[in-house]
C-alpha cells in the first residue's frame, strides 16, 4: 500500500489511460458490430462465413494479434485499440444477432399492421427487446477489453498494465500487487455497472417498475 499512498497521481494517470483505451475501443467495436449483426441477420448465407472469420480471429492469442498489428499501426495504443476492436467483434455480433433472431416475427408483423415503418419498428420494438442481450455482450466485451489493454502496456500503450510490467522488470512486488489489484477492481466496477444497466433495460424489470 506504500506505493499507492506515495504515488496516487501516477496510478490515476494510468487508470485514465486504461479507461480511454477500453472505452474508445468498445465504442468503435460497437459501431462496427451493429451493421455487421444486421447484415448477417438479414442476409442469412453470410452468417456462417462472417461468424467463422470472427471466430478464427478470437482464437488468435491477444499478444500475437497485437504483434501482427504493430507493423501497420505502430508500437503504440493504436495497435492495442485495433486488437480490442477485432477481438470483441465475435462477442458483440453474436449477442446482437441472437437477440435480433429471438424476436417473434408475429410481433414485428403486428407492428407493421399498426402502420409502423421500418425505422419505427427498429426503434420502438426491436431495440428494447434486443438491448438486454446486447448489453450482456458489451459487458463481456468490456472485460476482454480491460484484459487486452493490460497487455497493451508492453507495447507502449500505457494503462495499468505498465505497473505490472515495470514491477516484473525491476522485481518490485509492490507495483505488481497494486497493478493487479487496480485492474481487478476496474473490471469489477465496470462489470457491476453494466450488470445494473442490463437489469434496467430488461423488459421484465421495466414492467415490474411500471
Amino acid at each position: 500500500m506504500d506505493y499507492l499512498l506515495n504515488n496516487p497521481g501516477i496510478i490515476w494517470v494510468l487508470l485514465l489511460q486504461h479507461l480511454q483505451m477500453t472505452v474508445g475501443a468498445l465504442a468503435i467495436a460497437m459501431l462496427v458490430a451493429v451493421p455487421l449483426a444486421l447484415l448477417v441477420t438479414h442476409v442469412r448465407w453470410l452468417n456462417m462465413p462472417v461468424m467463422g472469420l470472427l471466430g478464427i480471429l478470437y482464437t488468435v492469442p491477444s499478444l500475437a494479434l497485437i504483434i501482427l498489428l504493430v507493423p501497420i499501426f505502430g508500437l503504440n495504443a493504436q495497435s492495442v485499440i485495433v486488437a480490442i476492436v477485432l477481438y470483441t467483434q465475435v462477442v458483440l455480433v453474436r449477442h446482437l444477432a441472437v437477440g435480433l433472431e429471438s424476436i417473434n416475427p408475429a410481433v414485428l408483423e403486428a407492428a407493421r399492421g399498426m402502420g409502423m415503418n421500418g425505422w419505427q419498428r427498429w426503434w420502438r420494438i426491436q431495440t428494447p427487446l434486443v438491448l438486454p442481450i446486447f448489453v450482456a455482450g458489451i459487458r463481456l466485451a468490456a472485460i476482454i477489453a480491460i484484459a487486452i489493454a493490460t497487455i497493451g502496456a508492453k507495447f507502449n500503450a500505457g494503462g495499468l498494465g505498465a505497473l505490472l510490467f515495470e514491477g516484473i522488470q525491476t522485481n518490485r512486488y509492490d507495483k505488481i500487487w497494486i497493478g493487479a489489484i487496480a485492474v481487478a477492481l476496474l473490471a469489477l466496477a465496470i462489470n457491476t455497472a453494466l450488470l445494473g444497466l442490463e437489469d434496467k433495460v430488461s423488459p421484465e424489470k421495466r414492467m415490474q417498475r411500471g
